[in-house]
């Protein structure tokens, strides 16, 4: 696809992305069936608002953002940060240590059209820059678990059940040399 930007994020943005944020999650759980879990929609939308917080207050160094842009409008994110508590919890403490992959989004229109695999890209180079071997990430939504498995195989952990039934979570820890 072509003219895509992806850059930091600017603090004038920040209603934008916020914008960006609720309406791809909303999305998200529709297409997940997960909309009746309207109190959980809400706090996921607020963890992403808190780090994109970070970002700005610690200038990328607690969490750290990529935004995709067509035309002057955000159709894409990523970024990473400390590992989430159930990454830590369920490795017993071994990526603790890792930086985690995540806020991936990309807008429902630009979907399947390799916004992702550009973000992903540009994280990655991000990480050799700053000599970053190792990430992980994890998911519990099926349409991302489905194109993580595809892109990364299978995953380090598998949590079967963890949200309900067939309701699974995974976890990959990867190198960034498998990514590059």
């Amino acid at each position: 696809m072509d003219n895509i930007e992806i850059r930091r994020p600017k603090i004038d943005e920040l209603e934008l992305i916020h914008k960006f944020f609720a309406s791809v999650i909303s999305s998200t759980y529709q297409k997940e069936g997960l909309s009746k879990l309207q109190e959980e929609l809400v706090e996921e939308i607020q963890f992403k608002k808190a780090y994109l917080d970070e970002d700005f207050l610690t200038n990328g160094e607690k969490r750290y953002f990529l935004f995709a842009y067509k035309n002057n409008a955000i159709i894409g994110s990523i970024g990473y940060g400390e590992p989430s508590s159930i990454i830590v919890e369920e490795s017993n403490g071994q990526m603790s240590h890792l930086l985690e992959v995540g806020s991936m989004l990309v807008d429902p229109d630009y979907q399947h059209q390799g916004i992702g695999n550009k973000l992903l890209q540009a994280i990655m180079q991000t990480f050799k820059d700053k000599g970053i071997t190792e990430f992980c990430f994890d998911s519990g939504y099926k349409q991302a678990q489905s194109i993580w498995t595809k892109k990364f195989g299978p995953p380090t952990m598998f949590l079967e059940d963890y949200w309900g039934v067939n309701s699974h979570h995974m976890i990959w820890r990867k190198s960034i040399s498998e990514v590059l």
